[in-house]
């Protein structure tokens, strides 16, 4: 079964439990990945969160349940997972711009979100440059945050932690400890929860850590590894939407769970023909 195969499975699975609770590690067992990976890949093929997608689906069906049943609004709130009908209203408004008891009469207009069908579609003819490696175990060491994967927070705080150790001569200390492929400085995710991950800036390396520094050890792994040209981060932006969206859906591999990095060169990240690449731990899907 491919990945999207396991994505429409995905979407039938919500649409049968929508007045039930959805938990989203099942939906990532169902997509064979960690339920941080299920819904960040979601998201990049889907253009809308997981739990934005659900929202709307929900308030899509209870407009109906609204304008097809006599179902009390207090009722209706419990079915679609809401704490009182208080906050049942004021998500309804927000999708439909009128109150659950307005959308009951009749001509009022409403917003419908149907379900998502996922297909293979063309794209265009702009290559990805990949290549597939085997590499044995080797250690990172940096310093290392755990942030919140929640709402996109890790987007925010990521760029915090670049500036800060840019400022303060720790990114120039990490690029002196590298000395072993991949040469250079890394951007690290790790240890992934459903809410949770830790991010290192760090370097690869044979050196012992100095005593202020951690040290990650990174198993035997296959990886893709993608070449990524232009400024940051819109590129590296860009080529994660991609990889995701296009390269893995129909690549026979999945992704792997173990840690990701990108991979950054030491020249001007503002320039054009900016070098730059993301690892990704893969296996073959079966």
């Amino acid at each position: 079964m491919d990945t999207i195969q396991r994505l429409n499975q995905t979407i039938d699975y919500i649409e049968e439990h929508l007045d039930q609770e959805i938990n989203t590690r099942e939906l990532a067992k169902l997509n064979c990945c960690s339920d941080y990976h299920f819904q960040r890949m979601f998201s990049f093929i889907a253009d809308v969160s997981l739990a934005e997608y659900i929202r709307k689906r929900r308030l899509t069906a209870a407009a109906f349940d609204l304008q097809h049943t006599e179902i009390k609004i207090i009722d209706l709130a419990v079915k679609y997972g809401y704490q009182s009908a208080d906050s049942f209203t004021k998500a309804f408004y927000q999708i439909h711009q009128v109150t659950p008891s307005k959308a009951r009469e009749k001509g009022v207009e409403l917003k419908s979100f149907p379900p998502i069908s996922f297909q293979l579609s063309i794209k265009g003819a702009i290559a990805m440059k990949y290549r597939i490696e085997e590499r044995s175990a080797f250690k990172v060491v940096g310093i290392k945050e755990q942030i919140s994967t929640i709402d996109g927070e890790n987007a925010k705080e990521i760029p915090k932690i670049w500036e800060r150790v840019n400022q303060d001569g720790t990114a120039e200390r990490i690029e002196e400890l590298a000395n072993t492929t991949p040469d250079g400085i890394l951007g690290v995710c790790a240890n992934f929860t459903p809410v949770t991950m830790d991010y290192w800036v760090a370097a690869a390396t044979t050196l012992a850590a100095p005593t202020d520094f951690e040290t990650l050890e990174i198993g035997s792994q296959m990886w893709a590894i993608f070449e990524v040209v232009g400024p940051m981060p819109e590129a590296i932006q860009d080529a994660w939407q991609r990889i995701f969206s296009e390269w893995f859906p129909k690549s026979g591999y999945e992704h792997a769970d173990g840690p990701e990095f990108e991979w950054y060169s030491l020249e001007d990240p503002a320039r054009e023909d900016y070098l730059s690449e993301i690892w990704i731990p893969v296996v073959k899907i079966n």
